[in-house]
């Protein structure tokens, strides 16, 4: 019983609150440009209404176009349910569970490349081709991000390796990892999620023939992987292991906004990057990562 309600938590926290960032990323835009902007809960009344529409498919489309967000979304969850959230810990925690929380982001990306690809579109076609030449880059990361924190605690379940704080790297280690949160839920500088043009879209021209729940899937999907950078990056710099329980849950709340008004201040103050320049913003996002492997393994062997 008391595993059933703990999973019931975990899905609520995920599953309600992750619409919450991106109202919170547009108000802050909306304040920065001198605007009111949207309300905060425009996402949940933006579900809600594709929930109740109609699915229009491509003639070329395979059953692949509907299964591919629905994989995808269940792909994020799953990853998400494997991160920890504070003093609630995890769900599912076990020796290696952050190598399938890799794999299950890959697969969340691969889903959506090929769902876009079902549709027969070039503009579709070159979207997906971005994404996953992005995704190389990223996923390196993503990865020596997750090494460094593995060395630092000795450790490859995602309870161990986010209780302790990120050393002497965590200022390189959270620069890191904020980039990549951006490449990876194509915020500006990568992507502006609000563009309309076709030609310099990566992940909107992806999801541009979906329609109804399809299209609510993939936008719920992209709020929870929002969320899930958030809480990842919170978690691996600050150590809220020595806190309190209370003051852990507090820490980490505060931390996730803080992460999320800094991405709606940089999508205000920054321009989107050409892109020929968005590979090497991302090898930098990598070499940062890399660098706090290497201060973790060194201070590790001190």
């Amino acid at each position: 019983m008391i595993l059933i309600l703990d999973v019931l938590l975990h899905l609520a926290i995920w599953l309600l609150l992750a619409p919450l960032l991106p109202g919170i990323i547009n108000k802050v835009k909306a304040w920065v440009a001198g605007r009111r902007g949207p309300p905060v809960l425009q996402l949940y009344y933006d579900l809600a209404k594709l929930w109740r529409k109609g699915v229009v498919l491509s003639t070329l489309a395979s059953p692949g176009f509907v299964i591919g967000p629905a994989v995808g979304w269940i792909a994020v969850l799953g990853a998400a349910m494997l991160l920890p959230l504070g003093p609630a810990g995890a769900v599912l925690s076990f020796r290696g569970d952050v190598l399938l929380m890799v794999y299950l982001l890959a697969l969340a990306r691969f889903c959506t490349a090929w769902a876009a690809m079902e549709t027969g579109s070039a503009f579709e076609g070159m979207g997906a081709a971005r994404e996953v030449s992005y995704a190389v880059l990223t996923e390196a990361a993503i990865i020596a991000a997750v090494l460094s924190l593995s060395v630092q605690s000795g450790s490859t379940s995602l309870v161990a390796m986010l209780a302790p704080a990120a050393g002497a790297g965590a200022m390189l280690l959270a620069a890191g990892l904020f980039t990549v949160l951006l490449a990876e839920n194509c915020r500006v500088p990568f992507d502006d999620p609000n563009t309309h043009l076709e030609l310099t879209m990566i992940h909107e021209v992806m999801v541009l023939d979906h329609s109804g729940p399809p299209l609510a899937v993939i936008l719920h999907g992209a709020a929870i992987k929002l969320l899930f950078f958030a809480v990842l990056l919170t978690e691996a710099v600050l150590p809220l292991g020595k806190l309190s329980p209370a003051a852990a849950a507090g820490v980490l709340l505060a931390g996730v906004m803080v992460v999320t008004v800094g991405v709606g201040l940089v999508e205000s103050l920054l321009a989107r990057l050409a892109f020929r320049r968005v590979p090497l913003l991302l090898t930098t996002a990598f070499l940062l990562c890399l660098f706090a492997l290497l201060m973790a393994w060194k201070g590790g062997a001190e």
